[in-house]
């Protein structure tokens, strides 16, 4: 497809441009090592003939030369290294969007297990979550709250068209928006464990420790060791007071510093893990909070992280970064003296009960919007992959499904659209149809783009327009060993579920595969007859796909109510062939004897 290519061009493009640069710099990488060992064995060198011939002023002088340009050479180092590093962050970004255009993705490592739910009404059997899903598919997000966000989005689906549509303007927006959406998940890839949960962090944020807050506390580890660096130089460089009143002092310091020391060190260490979590959360913040928007809903969005004093979320958490910069200095054994003499431990603690003071209510706000700026790029990134999609419409209507030109989106390379429409007064679709020709697909079509819909996200079609329904799915039931649940048991419940549903406030669309194929042939045609006329008498709309050609006689009993739609197969070459498109009436064509031929069984 020719739009595509411009996005494939787009993506091949932009991962050409950072891979070259990426070699430019580990080329520049490995001349500045070079340069810094050079340096160093230069300096060496010329302070050991120095001292040799007795130049003190050459020793003194090349080594302070020697030593800045080392450490001018470390930093330039580390600064092209830090670069570079984002460079292969964003080249890797680009080469899984056009694994994902080629049909590659199944191989993302992300594929949202941990979301799976065999219980939810519809997840499990639309493929939401797990190998082949449509999170592993459209997911970009890399934080928890991200994550956590897209799985909201997908699984808890939204029946506000305000909020919707809210949705789709700002997924439009971000659509337009590539260098900033990449740049975004760029920073977030630099998360430690993308499914660590911030319960620990925010925690202590809203944790308050009362002591260190005390006003004398703040002023005494001030005051303290002021006197004690005074009364050091008094002693043993004026020799103004006696040496036993600063010995006297540092063995108070200790004394203080032992008092709670374990319950110190872990707050301490507590908010140090997550040291390179809150470095990445600012850089997010700045990306978000310095970018200009036409979304409303992103404006507002940008509003929240505002605090009452008007300070924006970004240079709040960088003053946190600072505080646990400063306190990465504990873990080094030569600081040891300094805590003792400074109370650099209690100096921490002040300054981070008085930061939590102002803004540690506020963190949880701050992951939650950033998560949500994830998940909707995530959905962004669709609309810009296949901006021939459309977004839908949403009418206050009930029993309304209409589609032009419907397709999987996870199929494709291989996709086959179809016109669907469910309307009063027809509210049930009865698909019949041969063996793999396409039923349970089309029915897992529909589902998966009313999720996407009602998530905000553009559907696969050239249009689409539904009422607001609670989604509810029969079809992927098994046993469950851990509760003794046969799957035709486990099948009852779940139809029992959807009935009540139904029966409920709110109008639920069903789709059923199937169903009690548990059972005879004679109690399932009896059982689904049953079954699809009750459906029909209640507040529910969907699909149900048979093999039970005999249910297809509902039509005629219904008045039209009920309509029936089939696919079928052709031979060519004594080989079976799908089209895989959908037609009005009954199936007349079998495969079954056929299949079983091919499988080597014959009578």
């Amino acid at each position: 497809m020719i739009i595509l290519k411009k996005q494939k061009h787009i993506y091949e493009k932009r991962w050409k441009y950072y891979d070259k640069k990426w070699k430019e710099l580990e080329k520049s990488i490995n001349n500045i090592g070079n340069w810094r060992l050079i340096t160093a064995i230069t300096g060496i060198i010329v302070a050991g003939i120095s001292n040799r011939m007795n130049l003190y002023y050459l020793f003194w002088s090349s080594m302070i030369i020697f030593i800045g340009i080392f450490v001018y050479l470390v930093a330039v180092y580390n600064r092209v290294k830090n670069f570079n590093h984002c460079i292969q962050l964003l080249r890797r970004i680009n080469e899984t969007a056009m694994d994902r255009l080629h049909g590659k993705w199944t191989k993302f490592k992300d594929t949202g297990e941990e979301f799976r739910d065999e219980s939810h009404q519809f997840s499990q059997d639309l493929d939401i979550f797990g190998k082949g899903s449509l999170f592993q598919w459209t997911n970009t997000a890399e934080t928890y709250h991200g994550r956590k966000k897209l799985n909201e989005f997908l699984t808890k689906p939204c029946h506000s068209s305000t909020i919707l549509y809210k949705r789709q303007e700002t997924i439009k927006e971000l659509s337009r928006k590539l260098w900033w959406r990449q740049k975004f998940q760029m920073e977030a890839m630099r998360i430690n464990d993308k499914k660590l949960n911030e319960a620990t962090l925010l925690n202590w944020a809203t944790h308050q420790y009362p002591f260190y807050r005390k006003k004398w506390v703040g002023f005494g580890i001030k005051l303290l060791p002021i006197a004690t660096i005074l009364s050091i130089f008094l002693a043993f460089g004026a020799h103004r007071i006696s040496k036993i009143i600063p010995i006297l002092a540092i063995i108070i310091h200790i004394c203080l510093l032992l008092i709670k020391v374990k319950k110190r060190n872990h707050i301490l260490n507590t908010v140090f893990q997550y040291k390179n979590n809150i470095k990445t959360y600012g850089k997010m913040l700045i990306h978000f909070e310095t970018t200009s928007y036409d979304s409303k809903y992103i404006k507002d969005l940008q509003k929240s992280l505002v605090n009452q004093e008007g300070t924006k979320a970004f240079h709040q958490i960088n003053k946190l970064e600072t505080l646990v910069d400063s306190i990465s200095n504990r873990s080094n054994f030569v600081f040891l003296p300094i805590n003792i003499i400074t109370l650099w431990d209690y100096q921490c603690m002040v300054a981070l009960e008085r930061w939590k003071e102002q803004s540690g209510g506020l963190i949880e706000k701050w992951l939650e919007v950033l998560g949500e700026m994830e998940a909707l790029s995530s959905l962004a990134s669709i609309s810009f992959d296949y901006p021939h999609w459309t977004m839908p419409k949403f009418t206050e209507k009930p029993s309304v499904f209409e589609t032009k030109n419907l397709g999987h989106p996870l199929l494709t390379n291989n996709q086959v659209d179809n016109d669907v429409t469910i309307m009063e007064p027809s509210r049930i679709l009865l698909i019949t149809g041969s063996n793999m020709s396409g039923k349970s697909t089309l029915l897992r079509t529909a589902g998966i783009n009313l999720v996407l819909a009602y998530s905000g996200a553009p559907v696969c079609a050239s249009y689409f327009q539904c009422s607001f329904m609670k989604i509810f799915t029969c079809m992927r039931i098994s046993d469950n060993l851990e509760k003794s649940i046969s799957s035709f048991y486990a099948e009852l419940l779940r139809i029992k579920e959807i009935v009540k549903a139904a029966e409920g406030e709110g109008q639920v669309f069903f789709l059923l595969d199937e169903v009690f194929k548990g059972t005879n042939s004679q109690d399932r045609h009896i059982g689904a007859k049953r079954l699809i006329n009750k459906l029909y008498g209640l507040d529910s709309m969907g699909m149900v796909s048979t093999h039970d050609l005999e249910l297809g006689e509902i039509e005629k009993e219904s008045n039209g109510k009920i309509r029936n739609y089939h696919f079928q197969e052709y031979y060519k070459d004594n080989k079976i062939y799908f089209d895989y498109k959908l037609r009005p009436g009954v199936s007349t064509t079998r495969n079954a004897l056929y299949l079983i031929k091919m499988a080597g069984i014959e009578g």
